[in-house]
């Protein structure tokens, strides 16, 4: 689910899609017309109606599924006023609906996991199958200025993992690319374990790191994909480093 159709995010990853140059839609998350919408798309999966159409008539048996209800959006989705209602919403779809394996999904930047109407949130996807998909694209405050383009201090993010992780398993989601020709360096990637350790130190749970490149085109044209073996490389690092279960997605 879309949460962000006006585009806004509190961070201008150098890495992401959106042109965030032009505005989108300004109107307020609706979550009446969420919640409907959201029925009606998990009926047309439920009932398969949705592999009778053109776009999904040729899904492999083995990908009809349905895998998560995905709090997400161009940009990041607990901005929204009413996150909150908008979890509760997908929480009651999926009770009503029985959807008892179904995940709920938050895919967020963590920037702002510490208010406390994203904490009310958190609760509700955590009381309902949830899980947490939260970003951590660096290893220092300078390389994480340099990708993430945000306002909001490299301290606060930690802070907030560390937070969250203590009350639930993260996953941690790490895209990482070459910046005008360069990887990143073999002392950020270090620096970036330092981090993922620090997180689970004092009893923070991190159930997987999901380490990526980039796999859209970008808006920024001089940032471009890792090649698979300096993604395999870096995965290695984590693992040794960390012992962390680690999964590697391609450009």
């Amino acid at each position: 689910m879309n949460l962000n159709r006006d585009k806004r995010c509190n961070f201008d990853c150098i890495y992401c899609q959106v042109d965030r140059t032009e505005r989108g839609e300004s109107e307020p998350v609706d979550v009446d017309r969420l919640a409907a919408e959201l029925d009606a798309m998990v009926g047309l999966v439920t009932s398969g109606a949705i592999y009778e159409t053109a776009k999904f008539g040729h899904t492999p048996p083995e990908l009809r599924r349905l895998n998560d209800v995905a709090i997400s959006g161009d940009g990041e989705p607990t901005l929204a006023a009413n996150f909150d209602d908008v979890a509760a919403a997908c929480a009651e779809v999926r009770r009503r609906r029985g959807l008892v394996g179904v995940k709920l999904v938050l895919i967020t930047n963590a920037g702002l996991l510490h208010r406390e109407r994203v904490r009310r949130g958190l609760e509700i996807v955590d009381a309902n199958g949830g899980e947490v998909w939260a970003k951590l694209d660096a290893g220092t405050e300078p390389y994480f200025r340099l990708v993430a383009r945000a306002a909001i201090p490299f301290d606060r993010i930690l802070a907030n993992l560390r937070e969250a992780a203590l009350a639930r398993p993260l996953v941690i989601q790490s895209l990482f690319s070459r910046i005008r020709g360069e990887p990143p360096p073999p002392a950020e990637q270090e620096a970036y374990c330092d981090r993922l350790r620090e997180i689970v130190a004092p009893g923070g749970r991190i159930e997987l790191v999901q380490l990526y490149t980039i796999a859209r085109p970008p808006h920024e044209s001089w940032v471009a994909p890792l090649a698979n073996d300096e993604l395999d490389a870096f995965a290695e690092l984590v693992r040794r480093g960390t012992g962390l279960a680690v999964a590697t997605f391609y450009g």
